[in-house]
């Protein structure tokens, strides 16, 4: 095993407390390697105005982290996974994907119990086209705004009263001690997912094969070829922010049940499917889900949403 390990990661409570979390797990793994942390700060947390698919998508947070790996003054990232983009440059690669902490949405209100109770113009948070979709097919009655920062910061935003609520992942207001905030956790038939959503993904680089042997007991196979699933269903279908996709895979009795959507943030019209097979053949039963959505008039919305992106 190495002499030391270095973590690049974002600055924020919620990164650093995955970088810590990884960090944990390779010096209780490794005693006498010494496992350190660099922070830094990326142009996805600069800029906060825009919502992400304005901007440049989730690479936006990886980039500098990449860099350092590249220059050597880190040997390994740690991601929320749905913030890695679908298609890694070449030199890198996922040595490792934990195992999953919940990964639903939850509804955050000071002032309401759940998205039923909100009357009509009441405003809801959230930078996610993805849970703008679910939010005007299912309460159309309600307002959409952009909230952007990190965990604390929309929560500040939201006590201030910009908004009535919020919606956001559960994991990471589980992982920030913040639980209590959380006043519904929404079922995934009603909010699917983001491709991988709840898991923890390690990179580093492709030619570094001591770094991904060190890293390799973090590896939950099952959350693997869950995320695997969710994220080729992504990619098939462009794997952009500036799409509303939701896939979801989970396994139960060696099977596994991948359901995933696509459609109009700006409408609420989407298109589903859902599939089970072997969880070990997940790159097959993704390509089905794919052929599914298609078949069903995906490429509608992609191509729509993409054309309006564009000519923005």
């Amino acid at each position: 095993m190495p002499e030391s390990l270095v973590i690049a990661t974002r600055e924020s409570p919620l990164a650093l407390w995955q970088a810590e979390h990884v960090q944990s797990l390779l010096q209780n793994q490794y005693p006498q390697t010494d496992v350190r942390l660099m922070g830094l700060t990326t142009k996805g947390d600069q800029i906060l105005d825009k919502t992400l698919s304005k901007i440049g998508g989730k690479g936006l947070f990886v980039k500098e982290l990449e860099v350092a790996m590249r220059e050597k003054r880190a040997q390994l990232a740690v991601h929320s996974l749905k913030d890695v983009p679908m298609e890694l440059p070449e030199d890198f690669v996922l040595a490792a994907v934990s195992s999953r902490e919940d990964p639903r949405d939850a509804f955050v209100s000071p002032r309401y119990e759940s998205f039923e109770s909100m009357p009509e113009g009441s405003v809801v948070g959230t930078a996610s086209l993805r849970r703008e979709l679910m939010l005007r097919a299912r309460f159309p009655h309600l307002v959409v705004k952009t909230v952007r920062g990190n965990v604390g910061t929309r929560l500040r935003k939201l006590d201030a009263g910009e908004y009535d609520a919020l919606i956001m992942a559960s994991a990471g207001l589980k992982r920030l001690g913040l639980a209590e905030r959380i006043r519904e956790i929404l079922s995934d038939e009603i909010s699917l997912p983001s491709p991988g959503q709840g898991a923890l993904g390690i990179e580093c680089l492709k030619h570094d094969r001591q770094t991904q042997e060190a890293v390799a007991f973090i590896n939950d196979p099952v959350t693997r070829a869950c995320t695997g699933a969710e994220r080729t269903v992504s990619r098939a279908l462009g794997g952009s922010c500036q799409v509303p996709l939701a896939a979801y895979a989970t396994v139960a009795d060696g099977l596994m049940r991948l359901r995933a959507l696509v459609g109009d943030h700006t409408t609420g019209e989407m298109v589903c499917t859902e599939v089970r097979g072997p969880w070990t053949e997940y790159e097959s039963l993704a390509a089905e889900a794919v052929e599914n959505l298609l078949a069903q008039g995906a490429k509608h919305y992609i191509d729509k949403l993409l054309c309006v992106s564009e000519e923005k």
